[in-house]
C-alpha cells in the first residue's frame, strides 16, 4: 500500500454505455467515485463550449470507452471491495478490465486479512477467517471463513444484514435456498445454525469452488454447491425451500423477484440484501407485485436488507 497515503485506487475500465452501471455498483463500495467519460465530448465542441480549452489527449480519446475509480483506505480491506465489484458486475454480464494501484501486487492477495477479524453478525452467529484463533463464549455458533477469490467474509453490510436475518430464520432441519453464494458464507450458517438440506450456487465457477472449500472445512456436508445462473440450474424441492437468500443487487433481485416464490415453501421466508437504500423502495415495490410482504428490514451505512412471506 502506498506508504504515504495507505490508499488502493480501484478502476474499471467499460464500454461507455455501462458507466451509468459500473458507476452503481462501485457506489455501493464508496460514494467518492472519479468517472472518465469522454463520450460527450463531442457535443460540448458541438454547442461551442470549451472547443479550445480541451486537451488534444482528450479529443483523440475513444469515445466508446469510459471508467470508473474508487479509492478505499486501507482499514476498509480493499481486496474485499475488489472482489465484491467483480462479483456484481459478473452477475450483471457487463464487459470490464479491473485494475489496482497503489499496492504492490505480492502484497495484494494477503494485504487485507489483517483487518479480518472475527465478526458477530446476530445473537449467536460468530463468522471467523480460517487464519484467526476464536474461543467461542457458551451458546455462540461460528463460521469458518477462507474466502479466497470469493465475496464474503462478514466485514461488508451486505453480508453482516443478510447473516441476520439467516440466523433469525433458520429453524432445525429446514431448508435453505443461497442464490449468489460467493463464498457460501450463508448457506454453512444455515447449516451450522441447524439447518437441513442447504443448496448453494452462483454464477462464478470459481465462487462455487470457494464455496465448496469453505463448506469442507466447517464439516457441513450438506451443503451442496454448484454452477447457476440464477435459478436456472437450482433443483426445485418438494414442498419449497424454507429459506430462500440472496445477498446481490438491486438490478438481479428484480430479474429473480417473478420466479423466486415457485421455489419457496408456503410459509418460507426470502431474505434479500445487497441493495444501496436508494433503491429499497423500488425493489420492495417489484416483490410486493410478485406476491411478497415485507416482515423485517434492517439498514446499516446505506445498506438495506429485508425479511419477506408470500402474501
Amino acid at each position: 500500500m502506498d506508504e504515504n497515503t495507505g490508499w488502493a485506487q480501484i478502476r474499471v475500465e467499460c464500454n461507455a454505455r455501462d458507466v451509468d452501471t459500473v458507476s452503481s455498483v462501485m457506489s455501493m463500495v464508496d460514494n467518492g467515485l472519479m468517472i472518465e467519460d469522454n463520450s460527450d465530448i463531442d457535443d460540448l465542441i458541438k454547442h461551442g463550449m470549451y472547443g479550445e480549452l480541451i486537451d488534444e489527449s482528450l479529443l483523440e480519446a475513444d469515445r466508446t470507452k469510459a471508467a470508473v475509480s474508487v479509492f478505499i483506505p486501507a482499514v476498509k480491506s480493499p481486496a474485499e471491495s475488489e472482489l465484491f465489484i467483480r462479483g456484481r458486475l459478473n452477475d450483471l454480464g457487463v464487459s470490464y478490465t479491473l485494475t489496482v494501484s497503489g499496492i504492490r501486487e505480492e502484497d495484494w492477495a494477503d494485504s487485507w486479512k489483517q483487518y479480518y477479524k472475527p465478526i458477530r453478525t446476530g445473537k449467536r452467529l460468530v463468522i471467523v477467517p480460517v487464519w484467526e484463533t476464536y474461543d467461542p463464549e457458551p451458546g455462540e455458533v461460528t463460521v469458518l471463513m477462507d474466502p479466497g477469490m470469493a465475496f464474503g467474509t462478514g466485514t461488508h453490510e451486505t453480508t453482516r444484514l443478510c447473516a441476520g436475518f439467516v440466523e433469525e430464520y433458520t429453524t432445525p432441519g429446514c431448508s435453505v435456498l443461497d442464490v449468489g453464494c460467493g463464498s457460501g458464507i450463508l448457506a454453512i450458517a444455515a447449516a451450522r445454525l441447524g439447518a437441513g438440506e442447504c443448496f448453494a450456487c452462483d454464477i462464478d465457477p470459481v465462487a462455487v469452488r470457494v464455496a465448496k472449500e469453505n463448506a469442507a472445512l466447517n464439516d457441513t456436508p450438506n451443503v451442496t454447491c454448484a454452477v447457476s445462473d440464477l435459478l436456472k440450474q437450482a433443483p426445485k424441492r418438494e414442498g419449497g425451500y424454507d429459506l430462500v437468500v440472496a445477498n446481490i443487487v438491486a438490478d438481479i433481485i428484480l430479474r429473480l423477484s417473478p420466479d423466486v416464490g415457485a421455489y419457496m415453501a408456503e410459509n418460507g421466508t426470502l431474505v434479500v440484501s445487497g441493495i444501496i437504500a436508494e433503491r429499497a423502495e423500488e425493489v420492495l415495490s417489484q416483490l410486493r407485485k410478485d406476491g411478497f410482504k415485507t416482515v423485517g428490514e434492517h439498514f446499516e451505512n446505506g445498506w438495506y436488507a429485508a425479511a419477506l412471506k408470500k402474501a
